[in-house]
């Protein structure tokens, strides 16, 4: 019999053959130069071939005002964090730790997949094809969930940028671009849904607090409302949008940081015996 567990490269492993190991650097150093690449060239410049809708990925953002029109400016930076955060993660795949690769090539073809996708994704948005940019998101939003929950016990270093900031990403990143199917605000339906769907993303957050107590993608999830928040304020898409988004933001942020609180305080390693006792201690017995 075929023994698919081995085949599978989505499976979590102990350890990883040398051969593995060069696949994954190789394929994950091209795929996330491709990610990259892709999303800052097209931050600056347009498509140039034969679509007759194209446009840079922020100007698509701003050309048609929807409930989910993020800023630009939080936006670009939460990706810029993202993408540099994730060379540290690559490095991992060089480290001489052998718990250190093991970890990082357990997420890695899920992290490239992950790129290959991102990239297709921002193909297709920039000229307009935003129908099967969402089905493409839509690829991409089951794959990190699959991540998600196989890996969610990854280190942070691991974590944050491979998992979480992707994830919350992704979730948000299928409304912002389902919006955009739309693009309609001034009609009804769609200003009703987006004062309905704003409130998934803290539910989605708060998900992931209470059950797996993940503050990380709860910041992450904060900082994209902000984003949010900032361009419907500025914009007024849609009524009373700016304001659910920020009182989700305020929200979340403080949740976030009372379960991270708590995790370091959890996590931190208790002093020596020696050291508690030190103080008590008269110096001139």
């Amino acid at each position: 019999m075929v023994d698919w567990h081995a085949w599978n490269p989505f499976t979590r492993r102990e350890s990883h053959t040398s051969q593995s190991i060069t696949t994954y650097k190789v394929l994950t150093l091209l795929s996330w130069f491709l990610a990259v690449i892709s999303s800052v060239y097209y931050t600056v410049d347009e498509p140039h071939d034969g679509f007759t809708i194209r446009r840079r990925i922020w100007d698509l953002n701003d050309l048609y005002p929807t409930a989910f029109t993020l800023n630009p400016i939080i936006a670009s930076i939460y990706w810029i964090v993202i993408f540099l955060l994730q060379i540290g993660y690559i490095t991992y795949l060089f480290s001489k730790d052998p718990a250190h690769v093991t970890a990082a090539a357990n997420v890695g073809s899920h992290f490239i997949l992950n790129n290959l996708l991102h990239f297709a994704f921002v193909l297709l948005f920039v000229r307009s094809h935003f129908v099967w940019a969402e089905v493409i998101q839509a690829i991409n939003f089951l794959n990190l969930t699959n991540l998600y929950f196989l890996h969610r016990t990854s280190p942070t270093f691991i974590h944050l940028p491979v998992v979480s900031g992707p994830y919350a990403w992704s979730y948000v990143a299928l409304f912002w671009n389902g919006a955009l199917t739309l693009h309609h605000p001034t009609h009804f339906v769609p200003r009703v849904l987006g004062n309905i769907f704003v409130w998934s993303i803290p539910v989605f957050g708060y998900f992931c607090l209470i059950i797996f107590k993940d503050w990380t993608i709860g910041y992450s999830l904060s900082v994209l409302l902000a984003s949010l928040g900032v361009a419907q304020f500025l914009k007024q898409a849609i009524a009373l949008q700016w304001i659910f988004a920020f009182v989700s933001m305020g929200l979340l942020f403080l949740s976030s940081s009372v379960v991270a609180q708590r995790s370091w305080v959890r996590n931190r390693p208790p002093a020596p015996a020696d050291q508690e006792r030190a103080p008590l201690l008269d110096d001139n017995a």
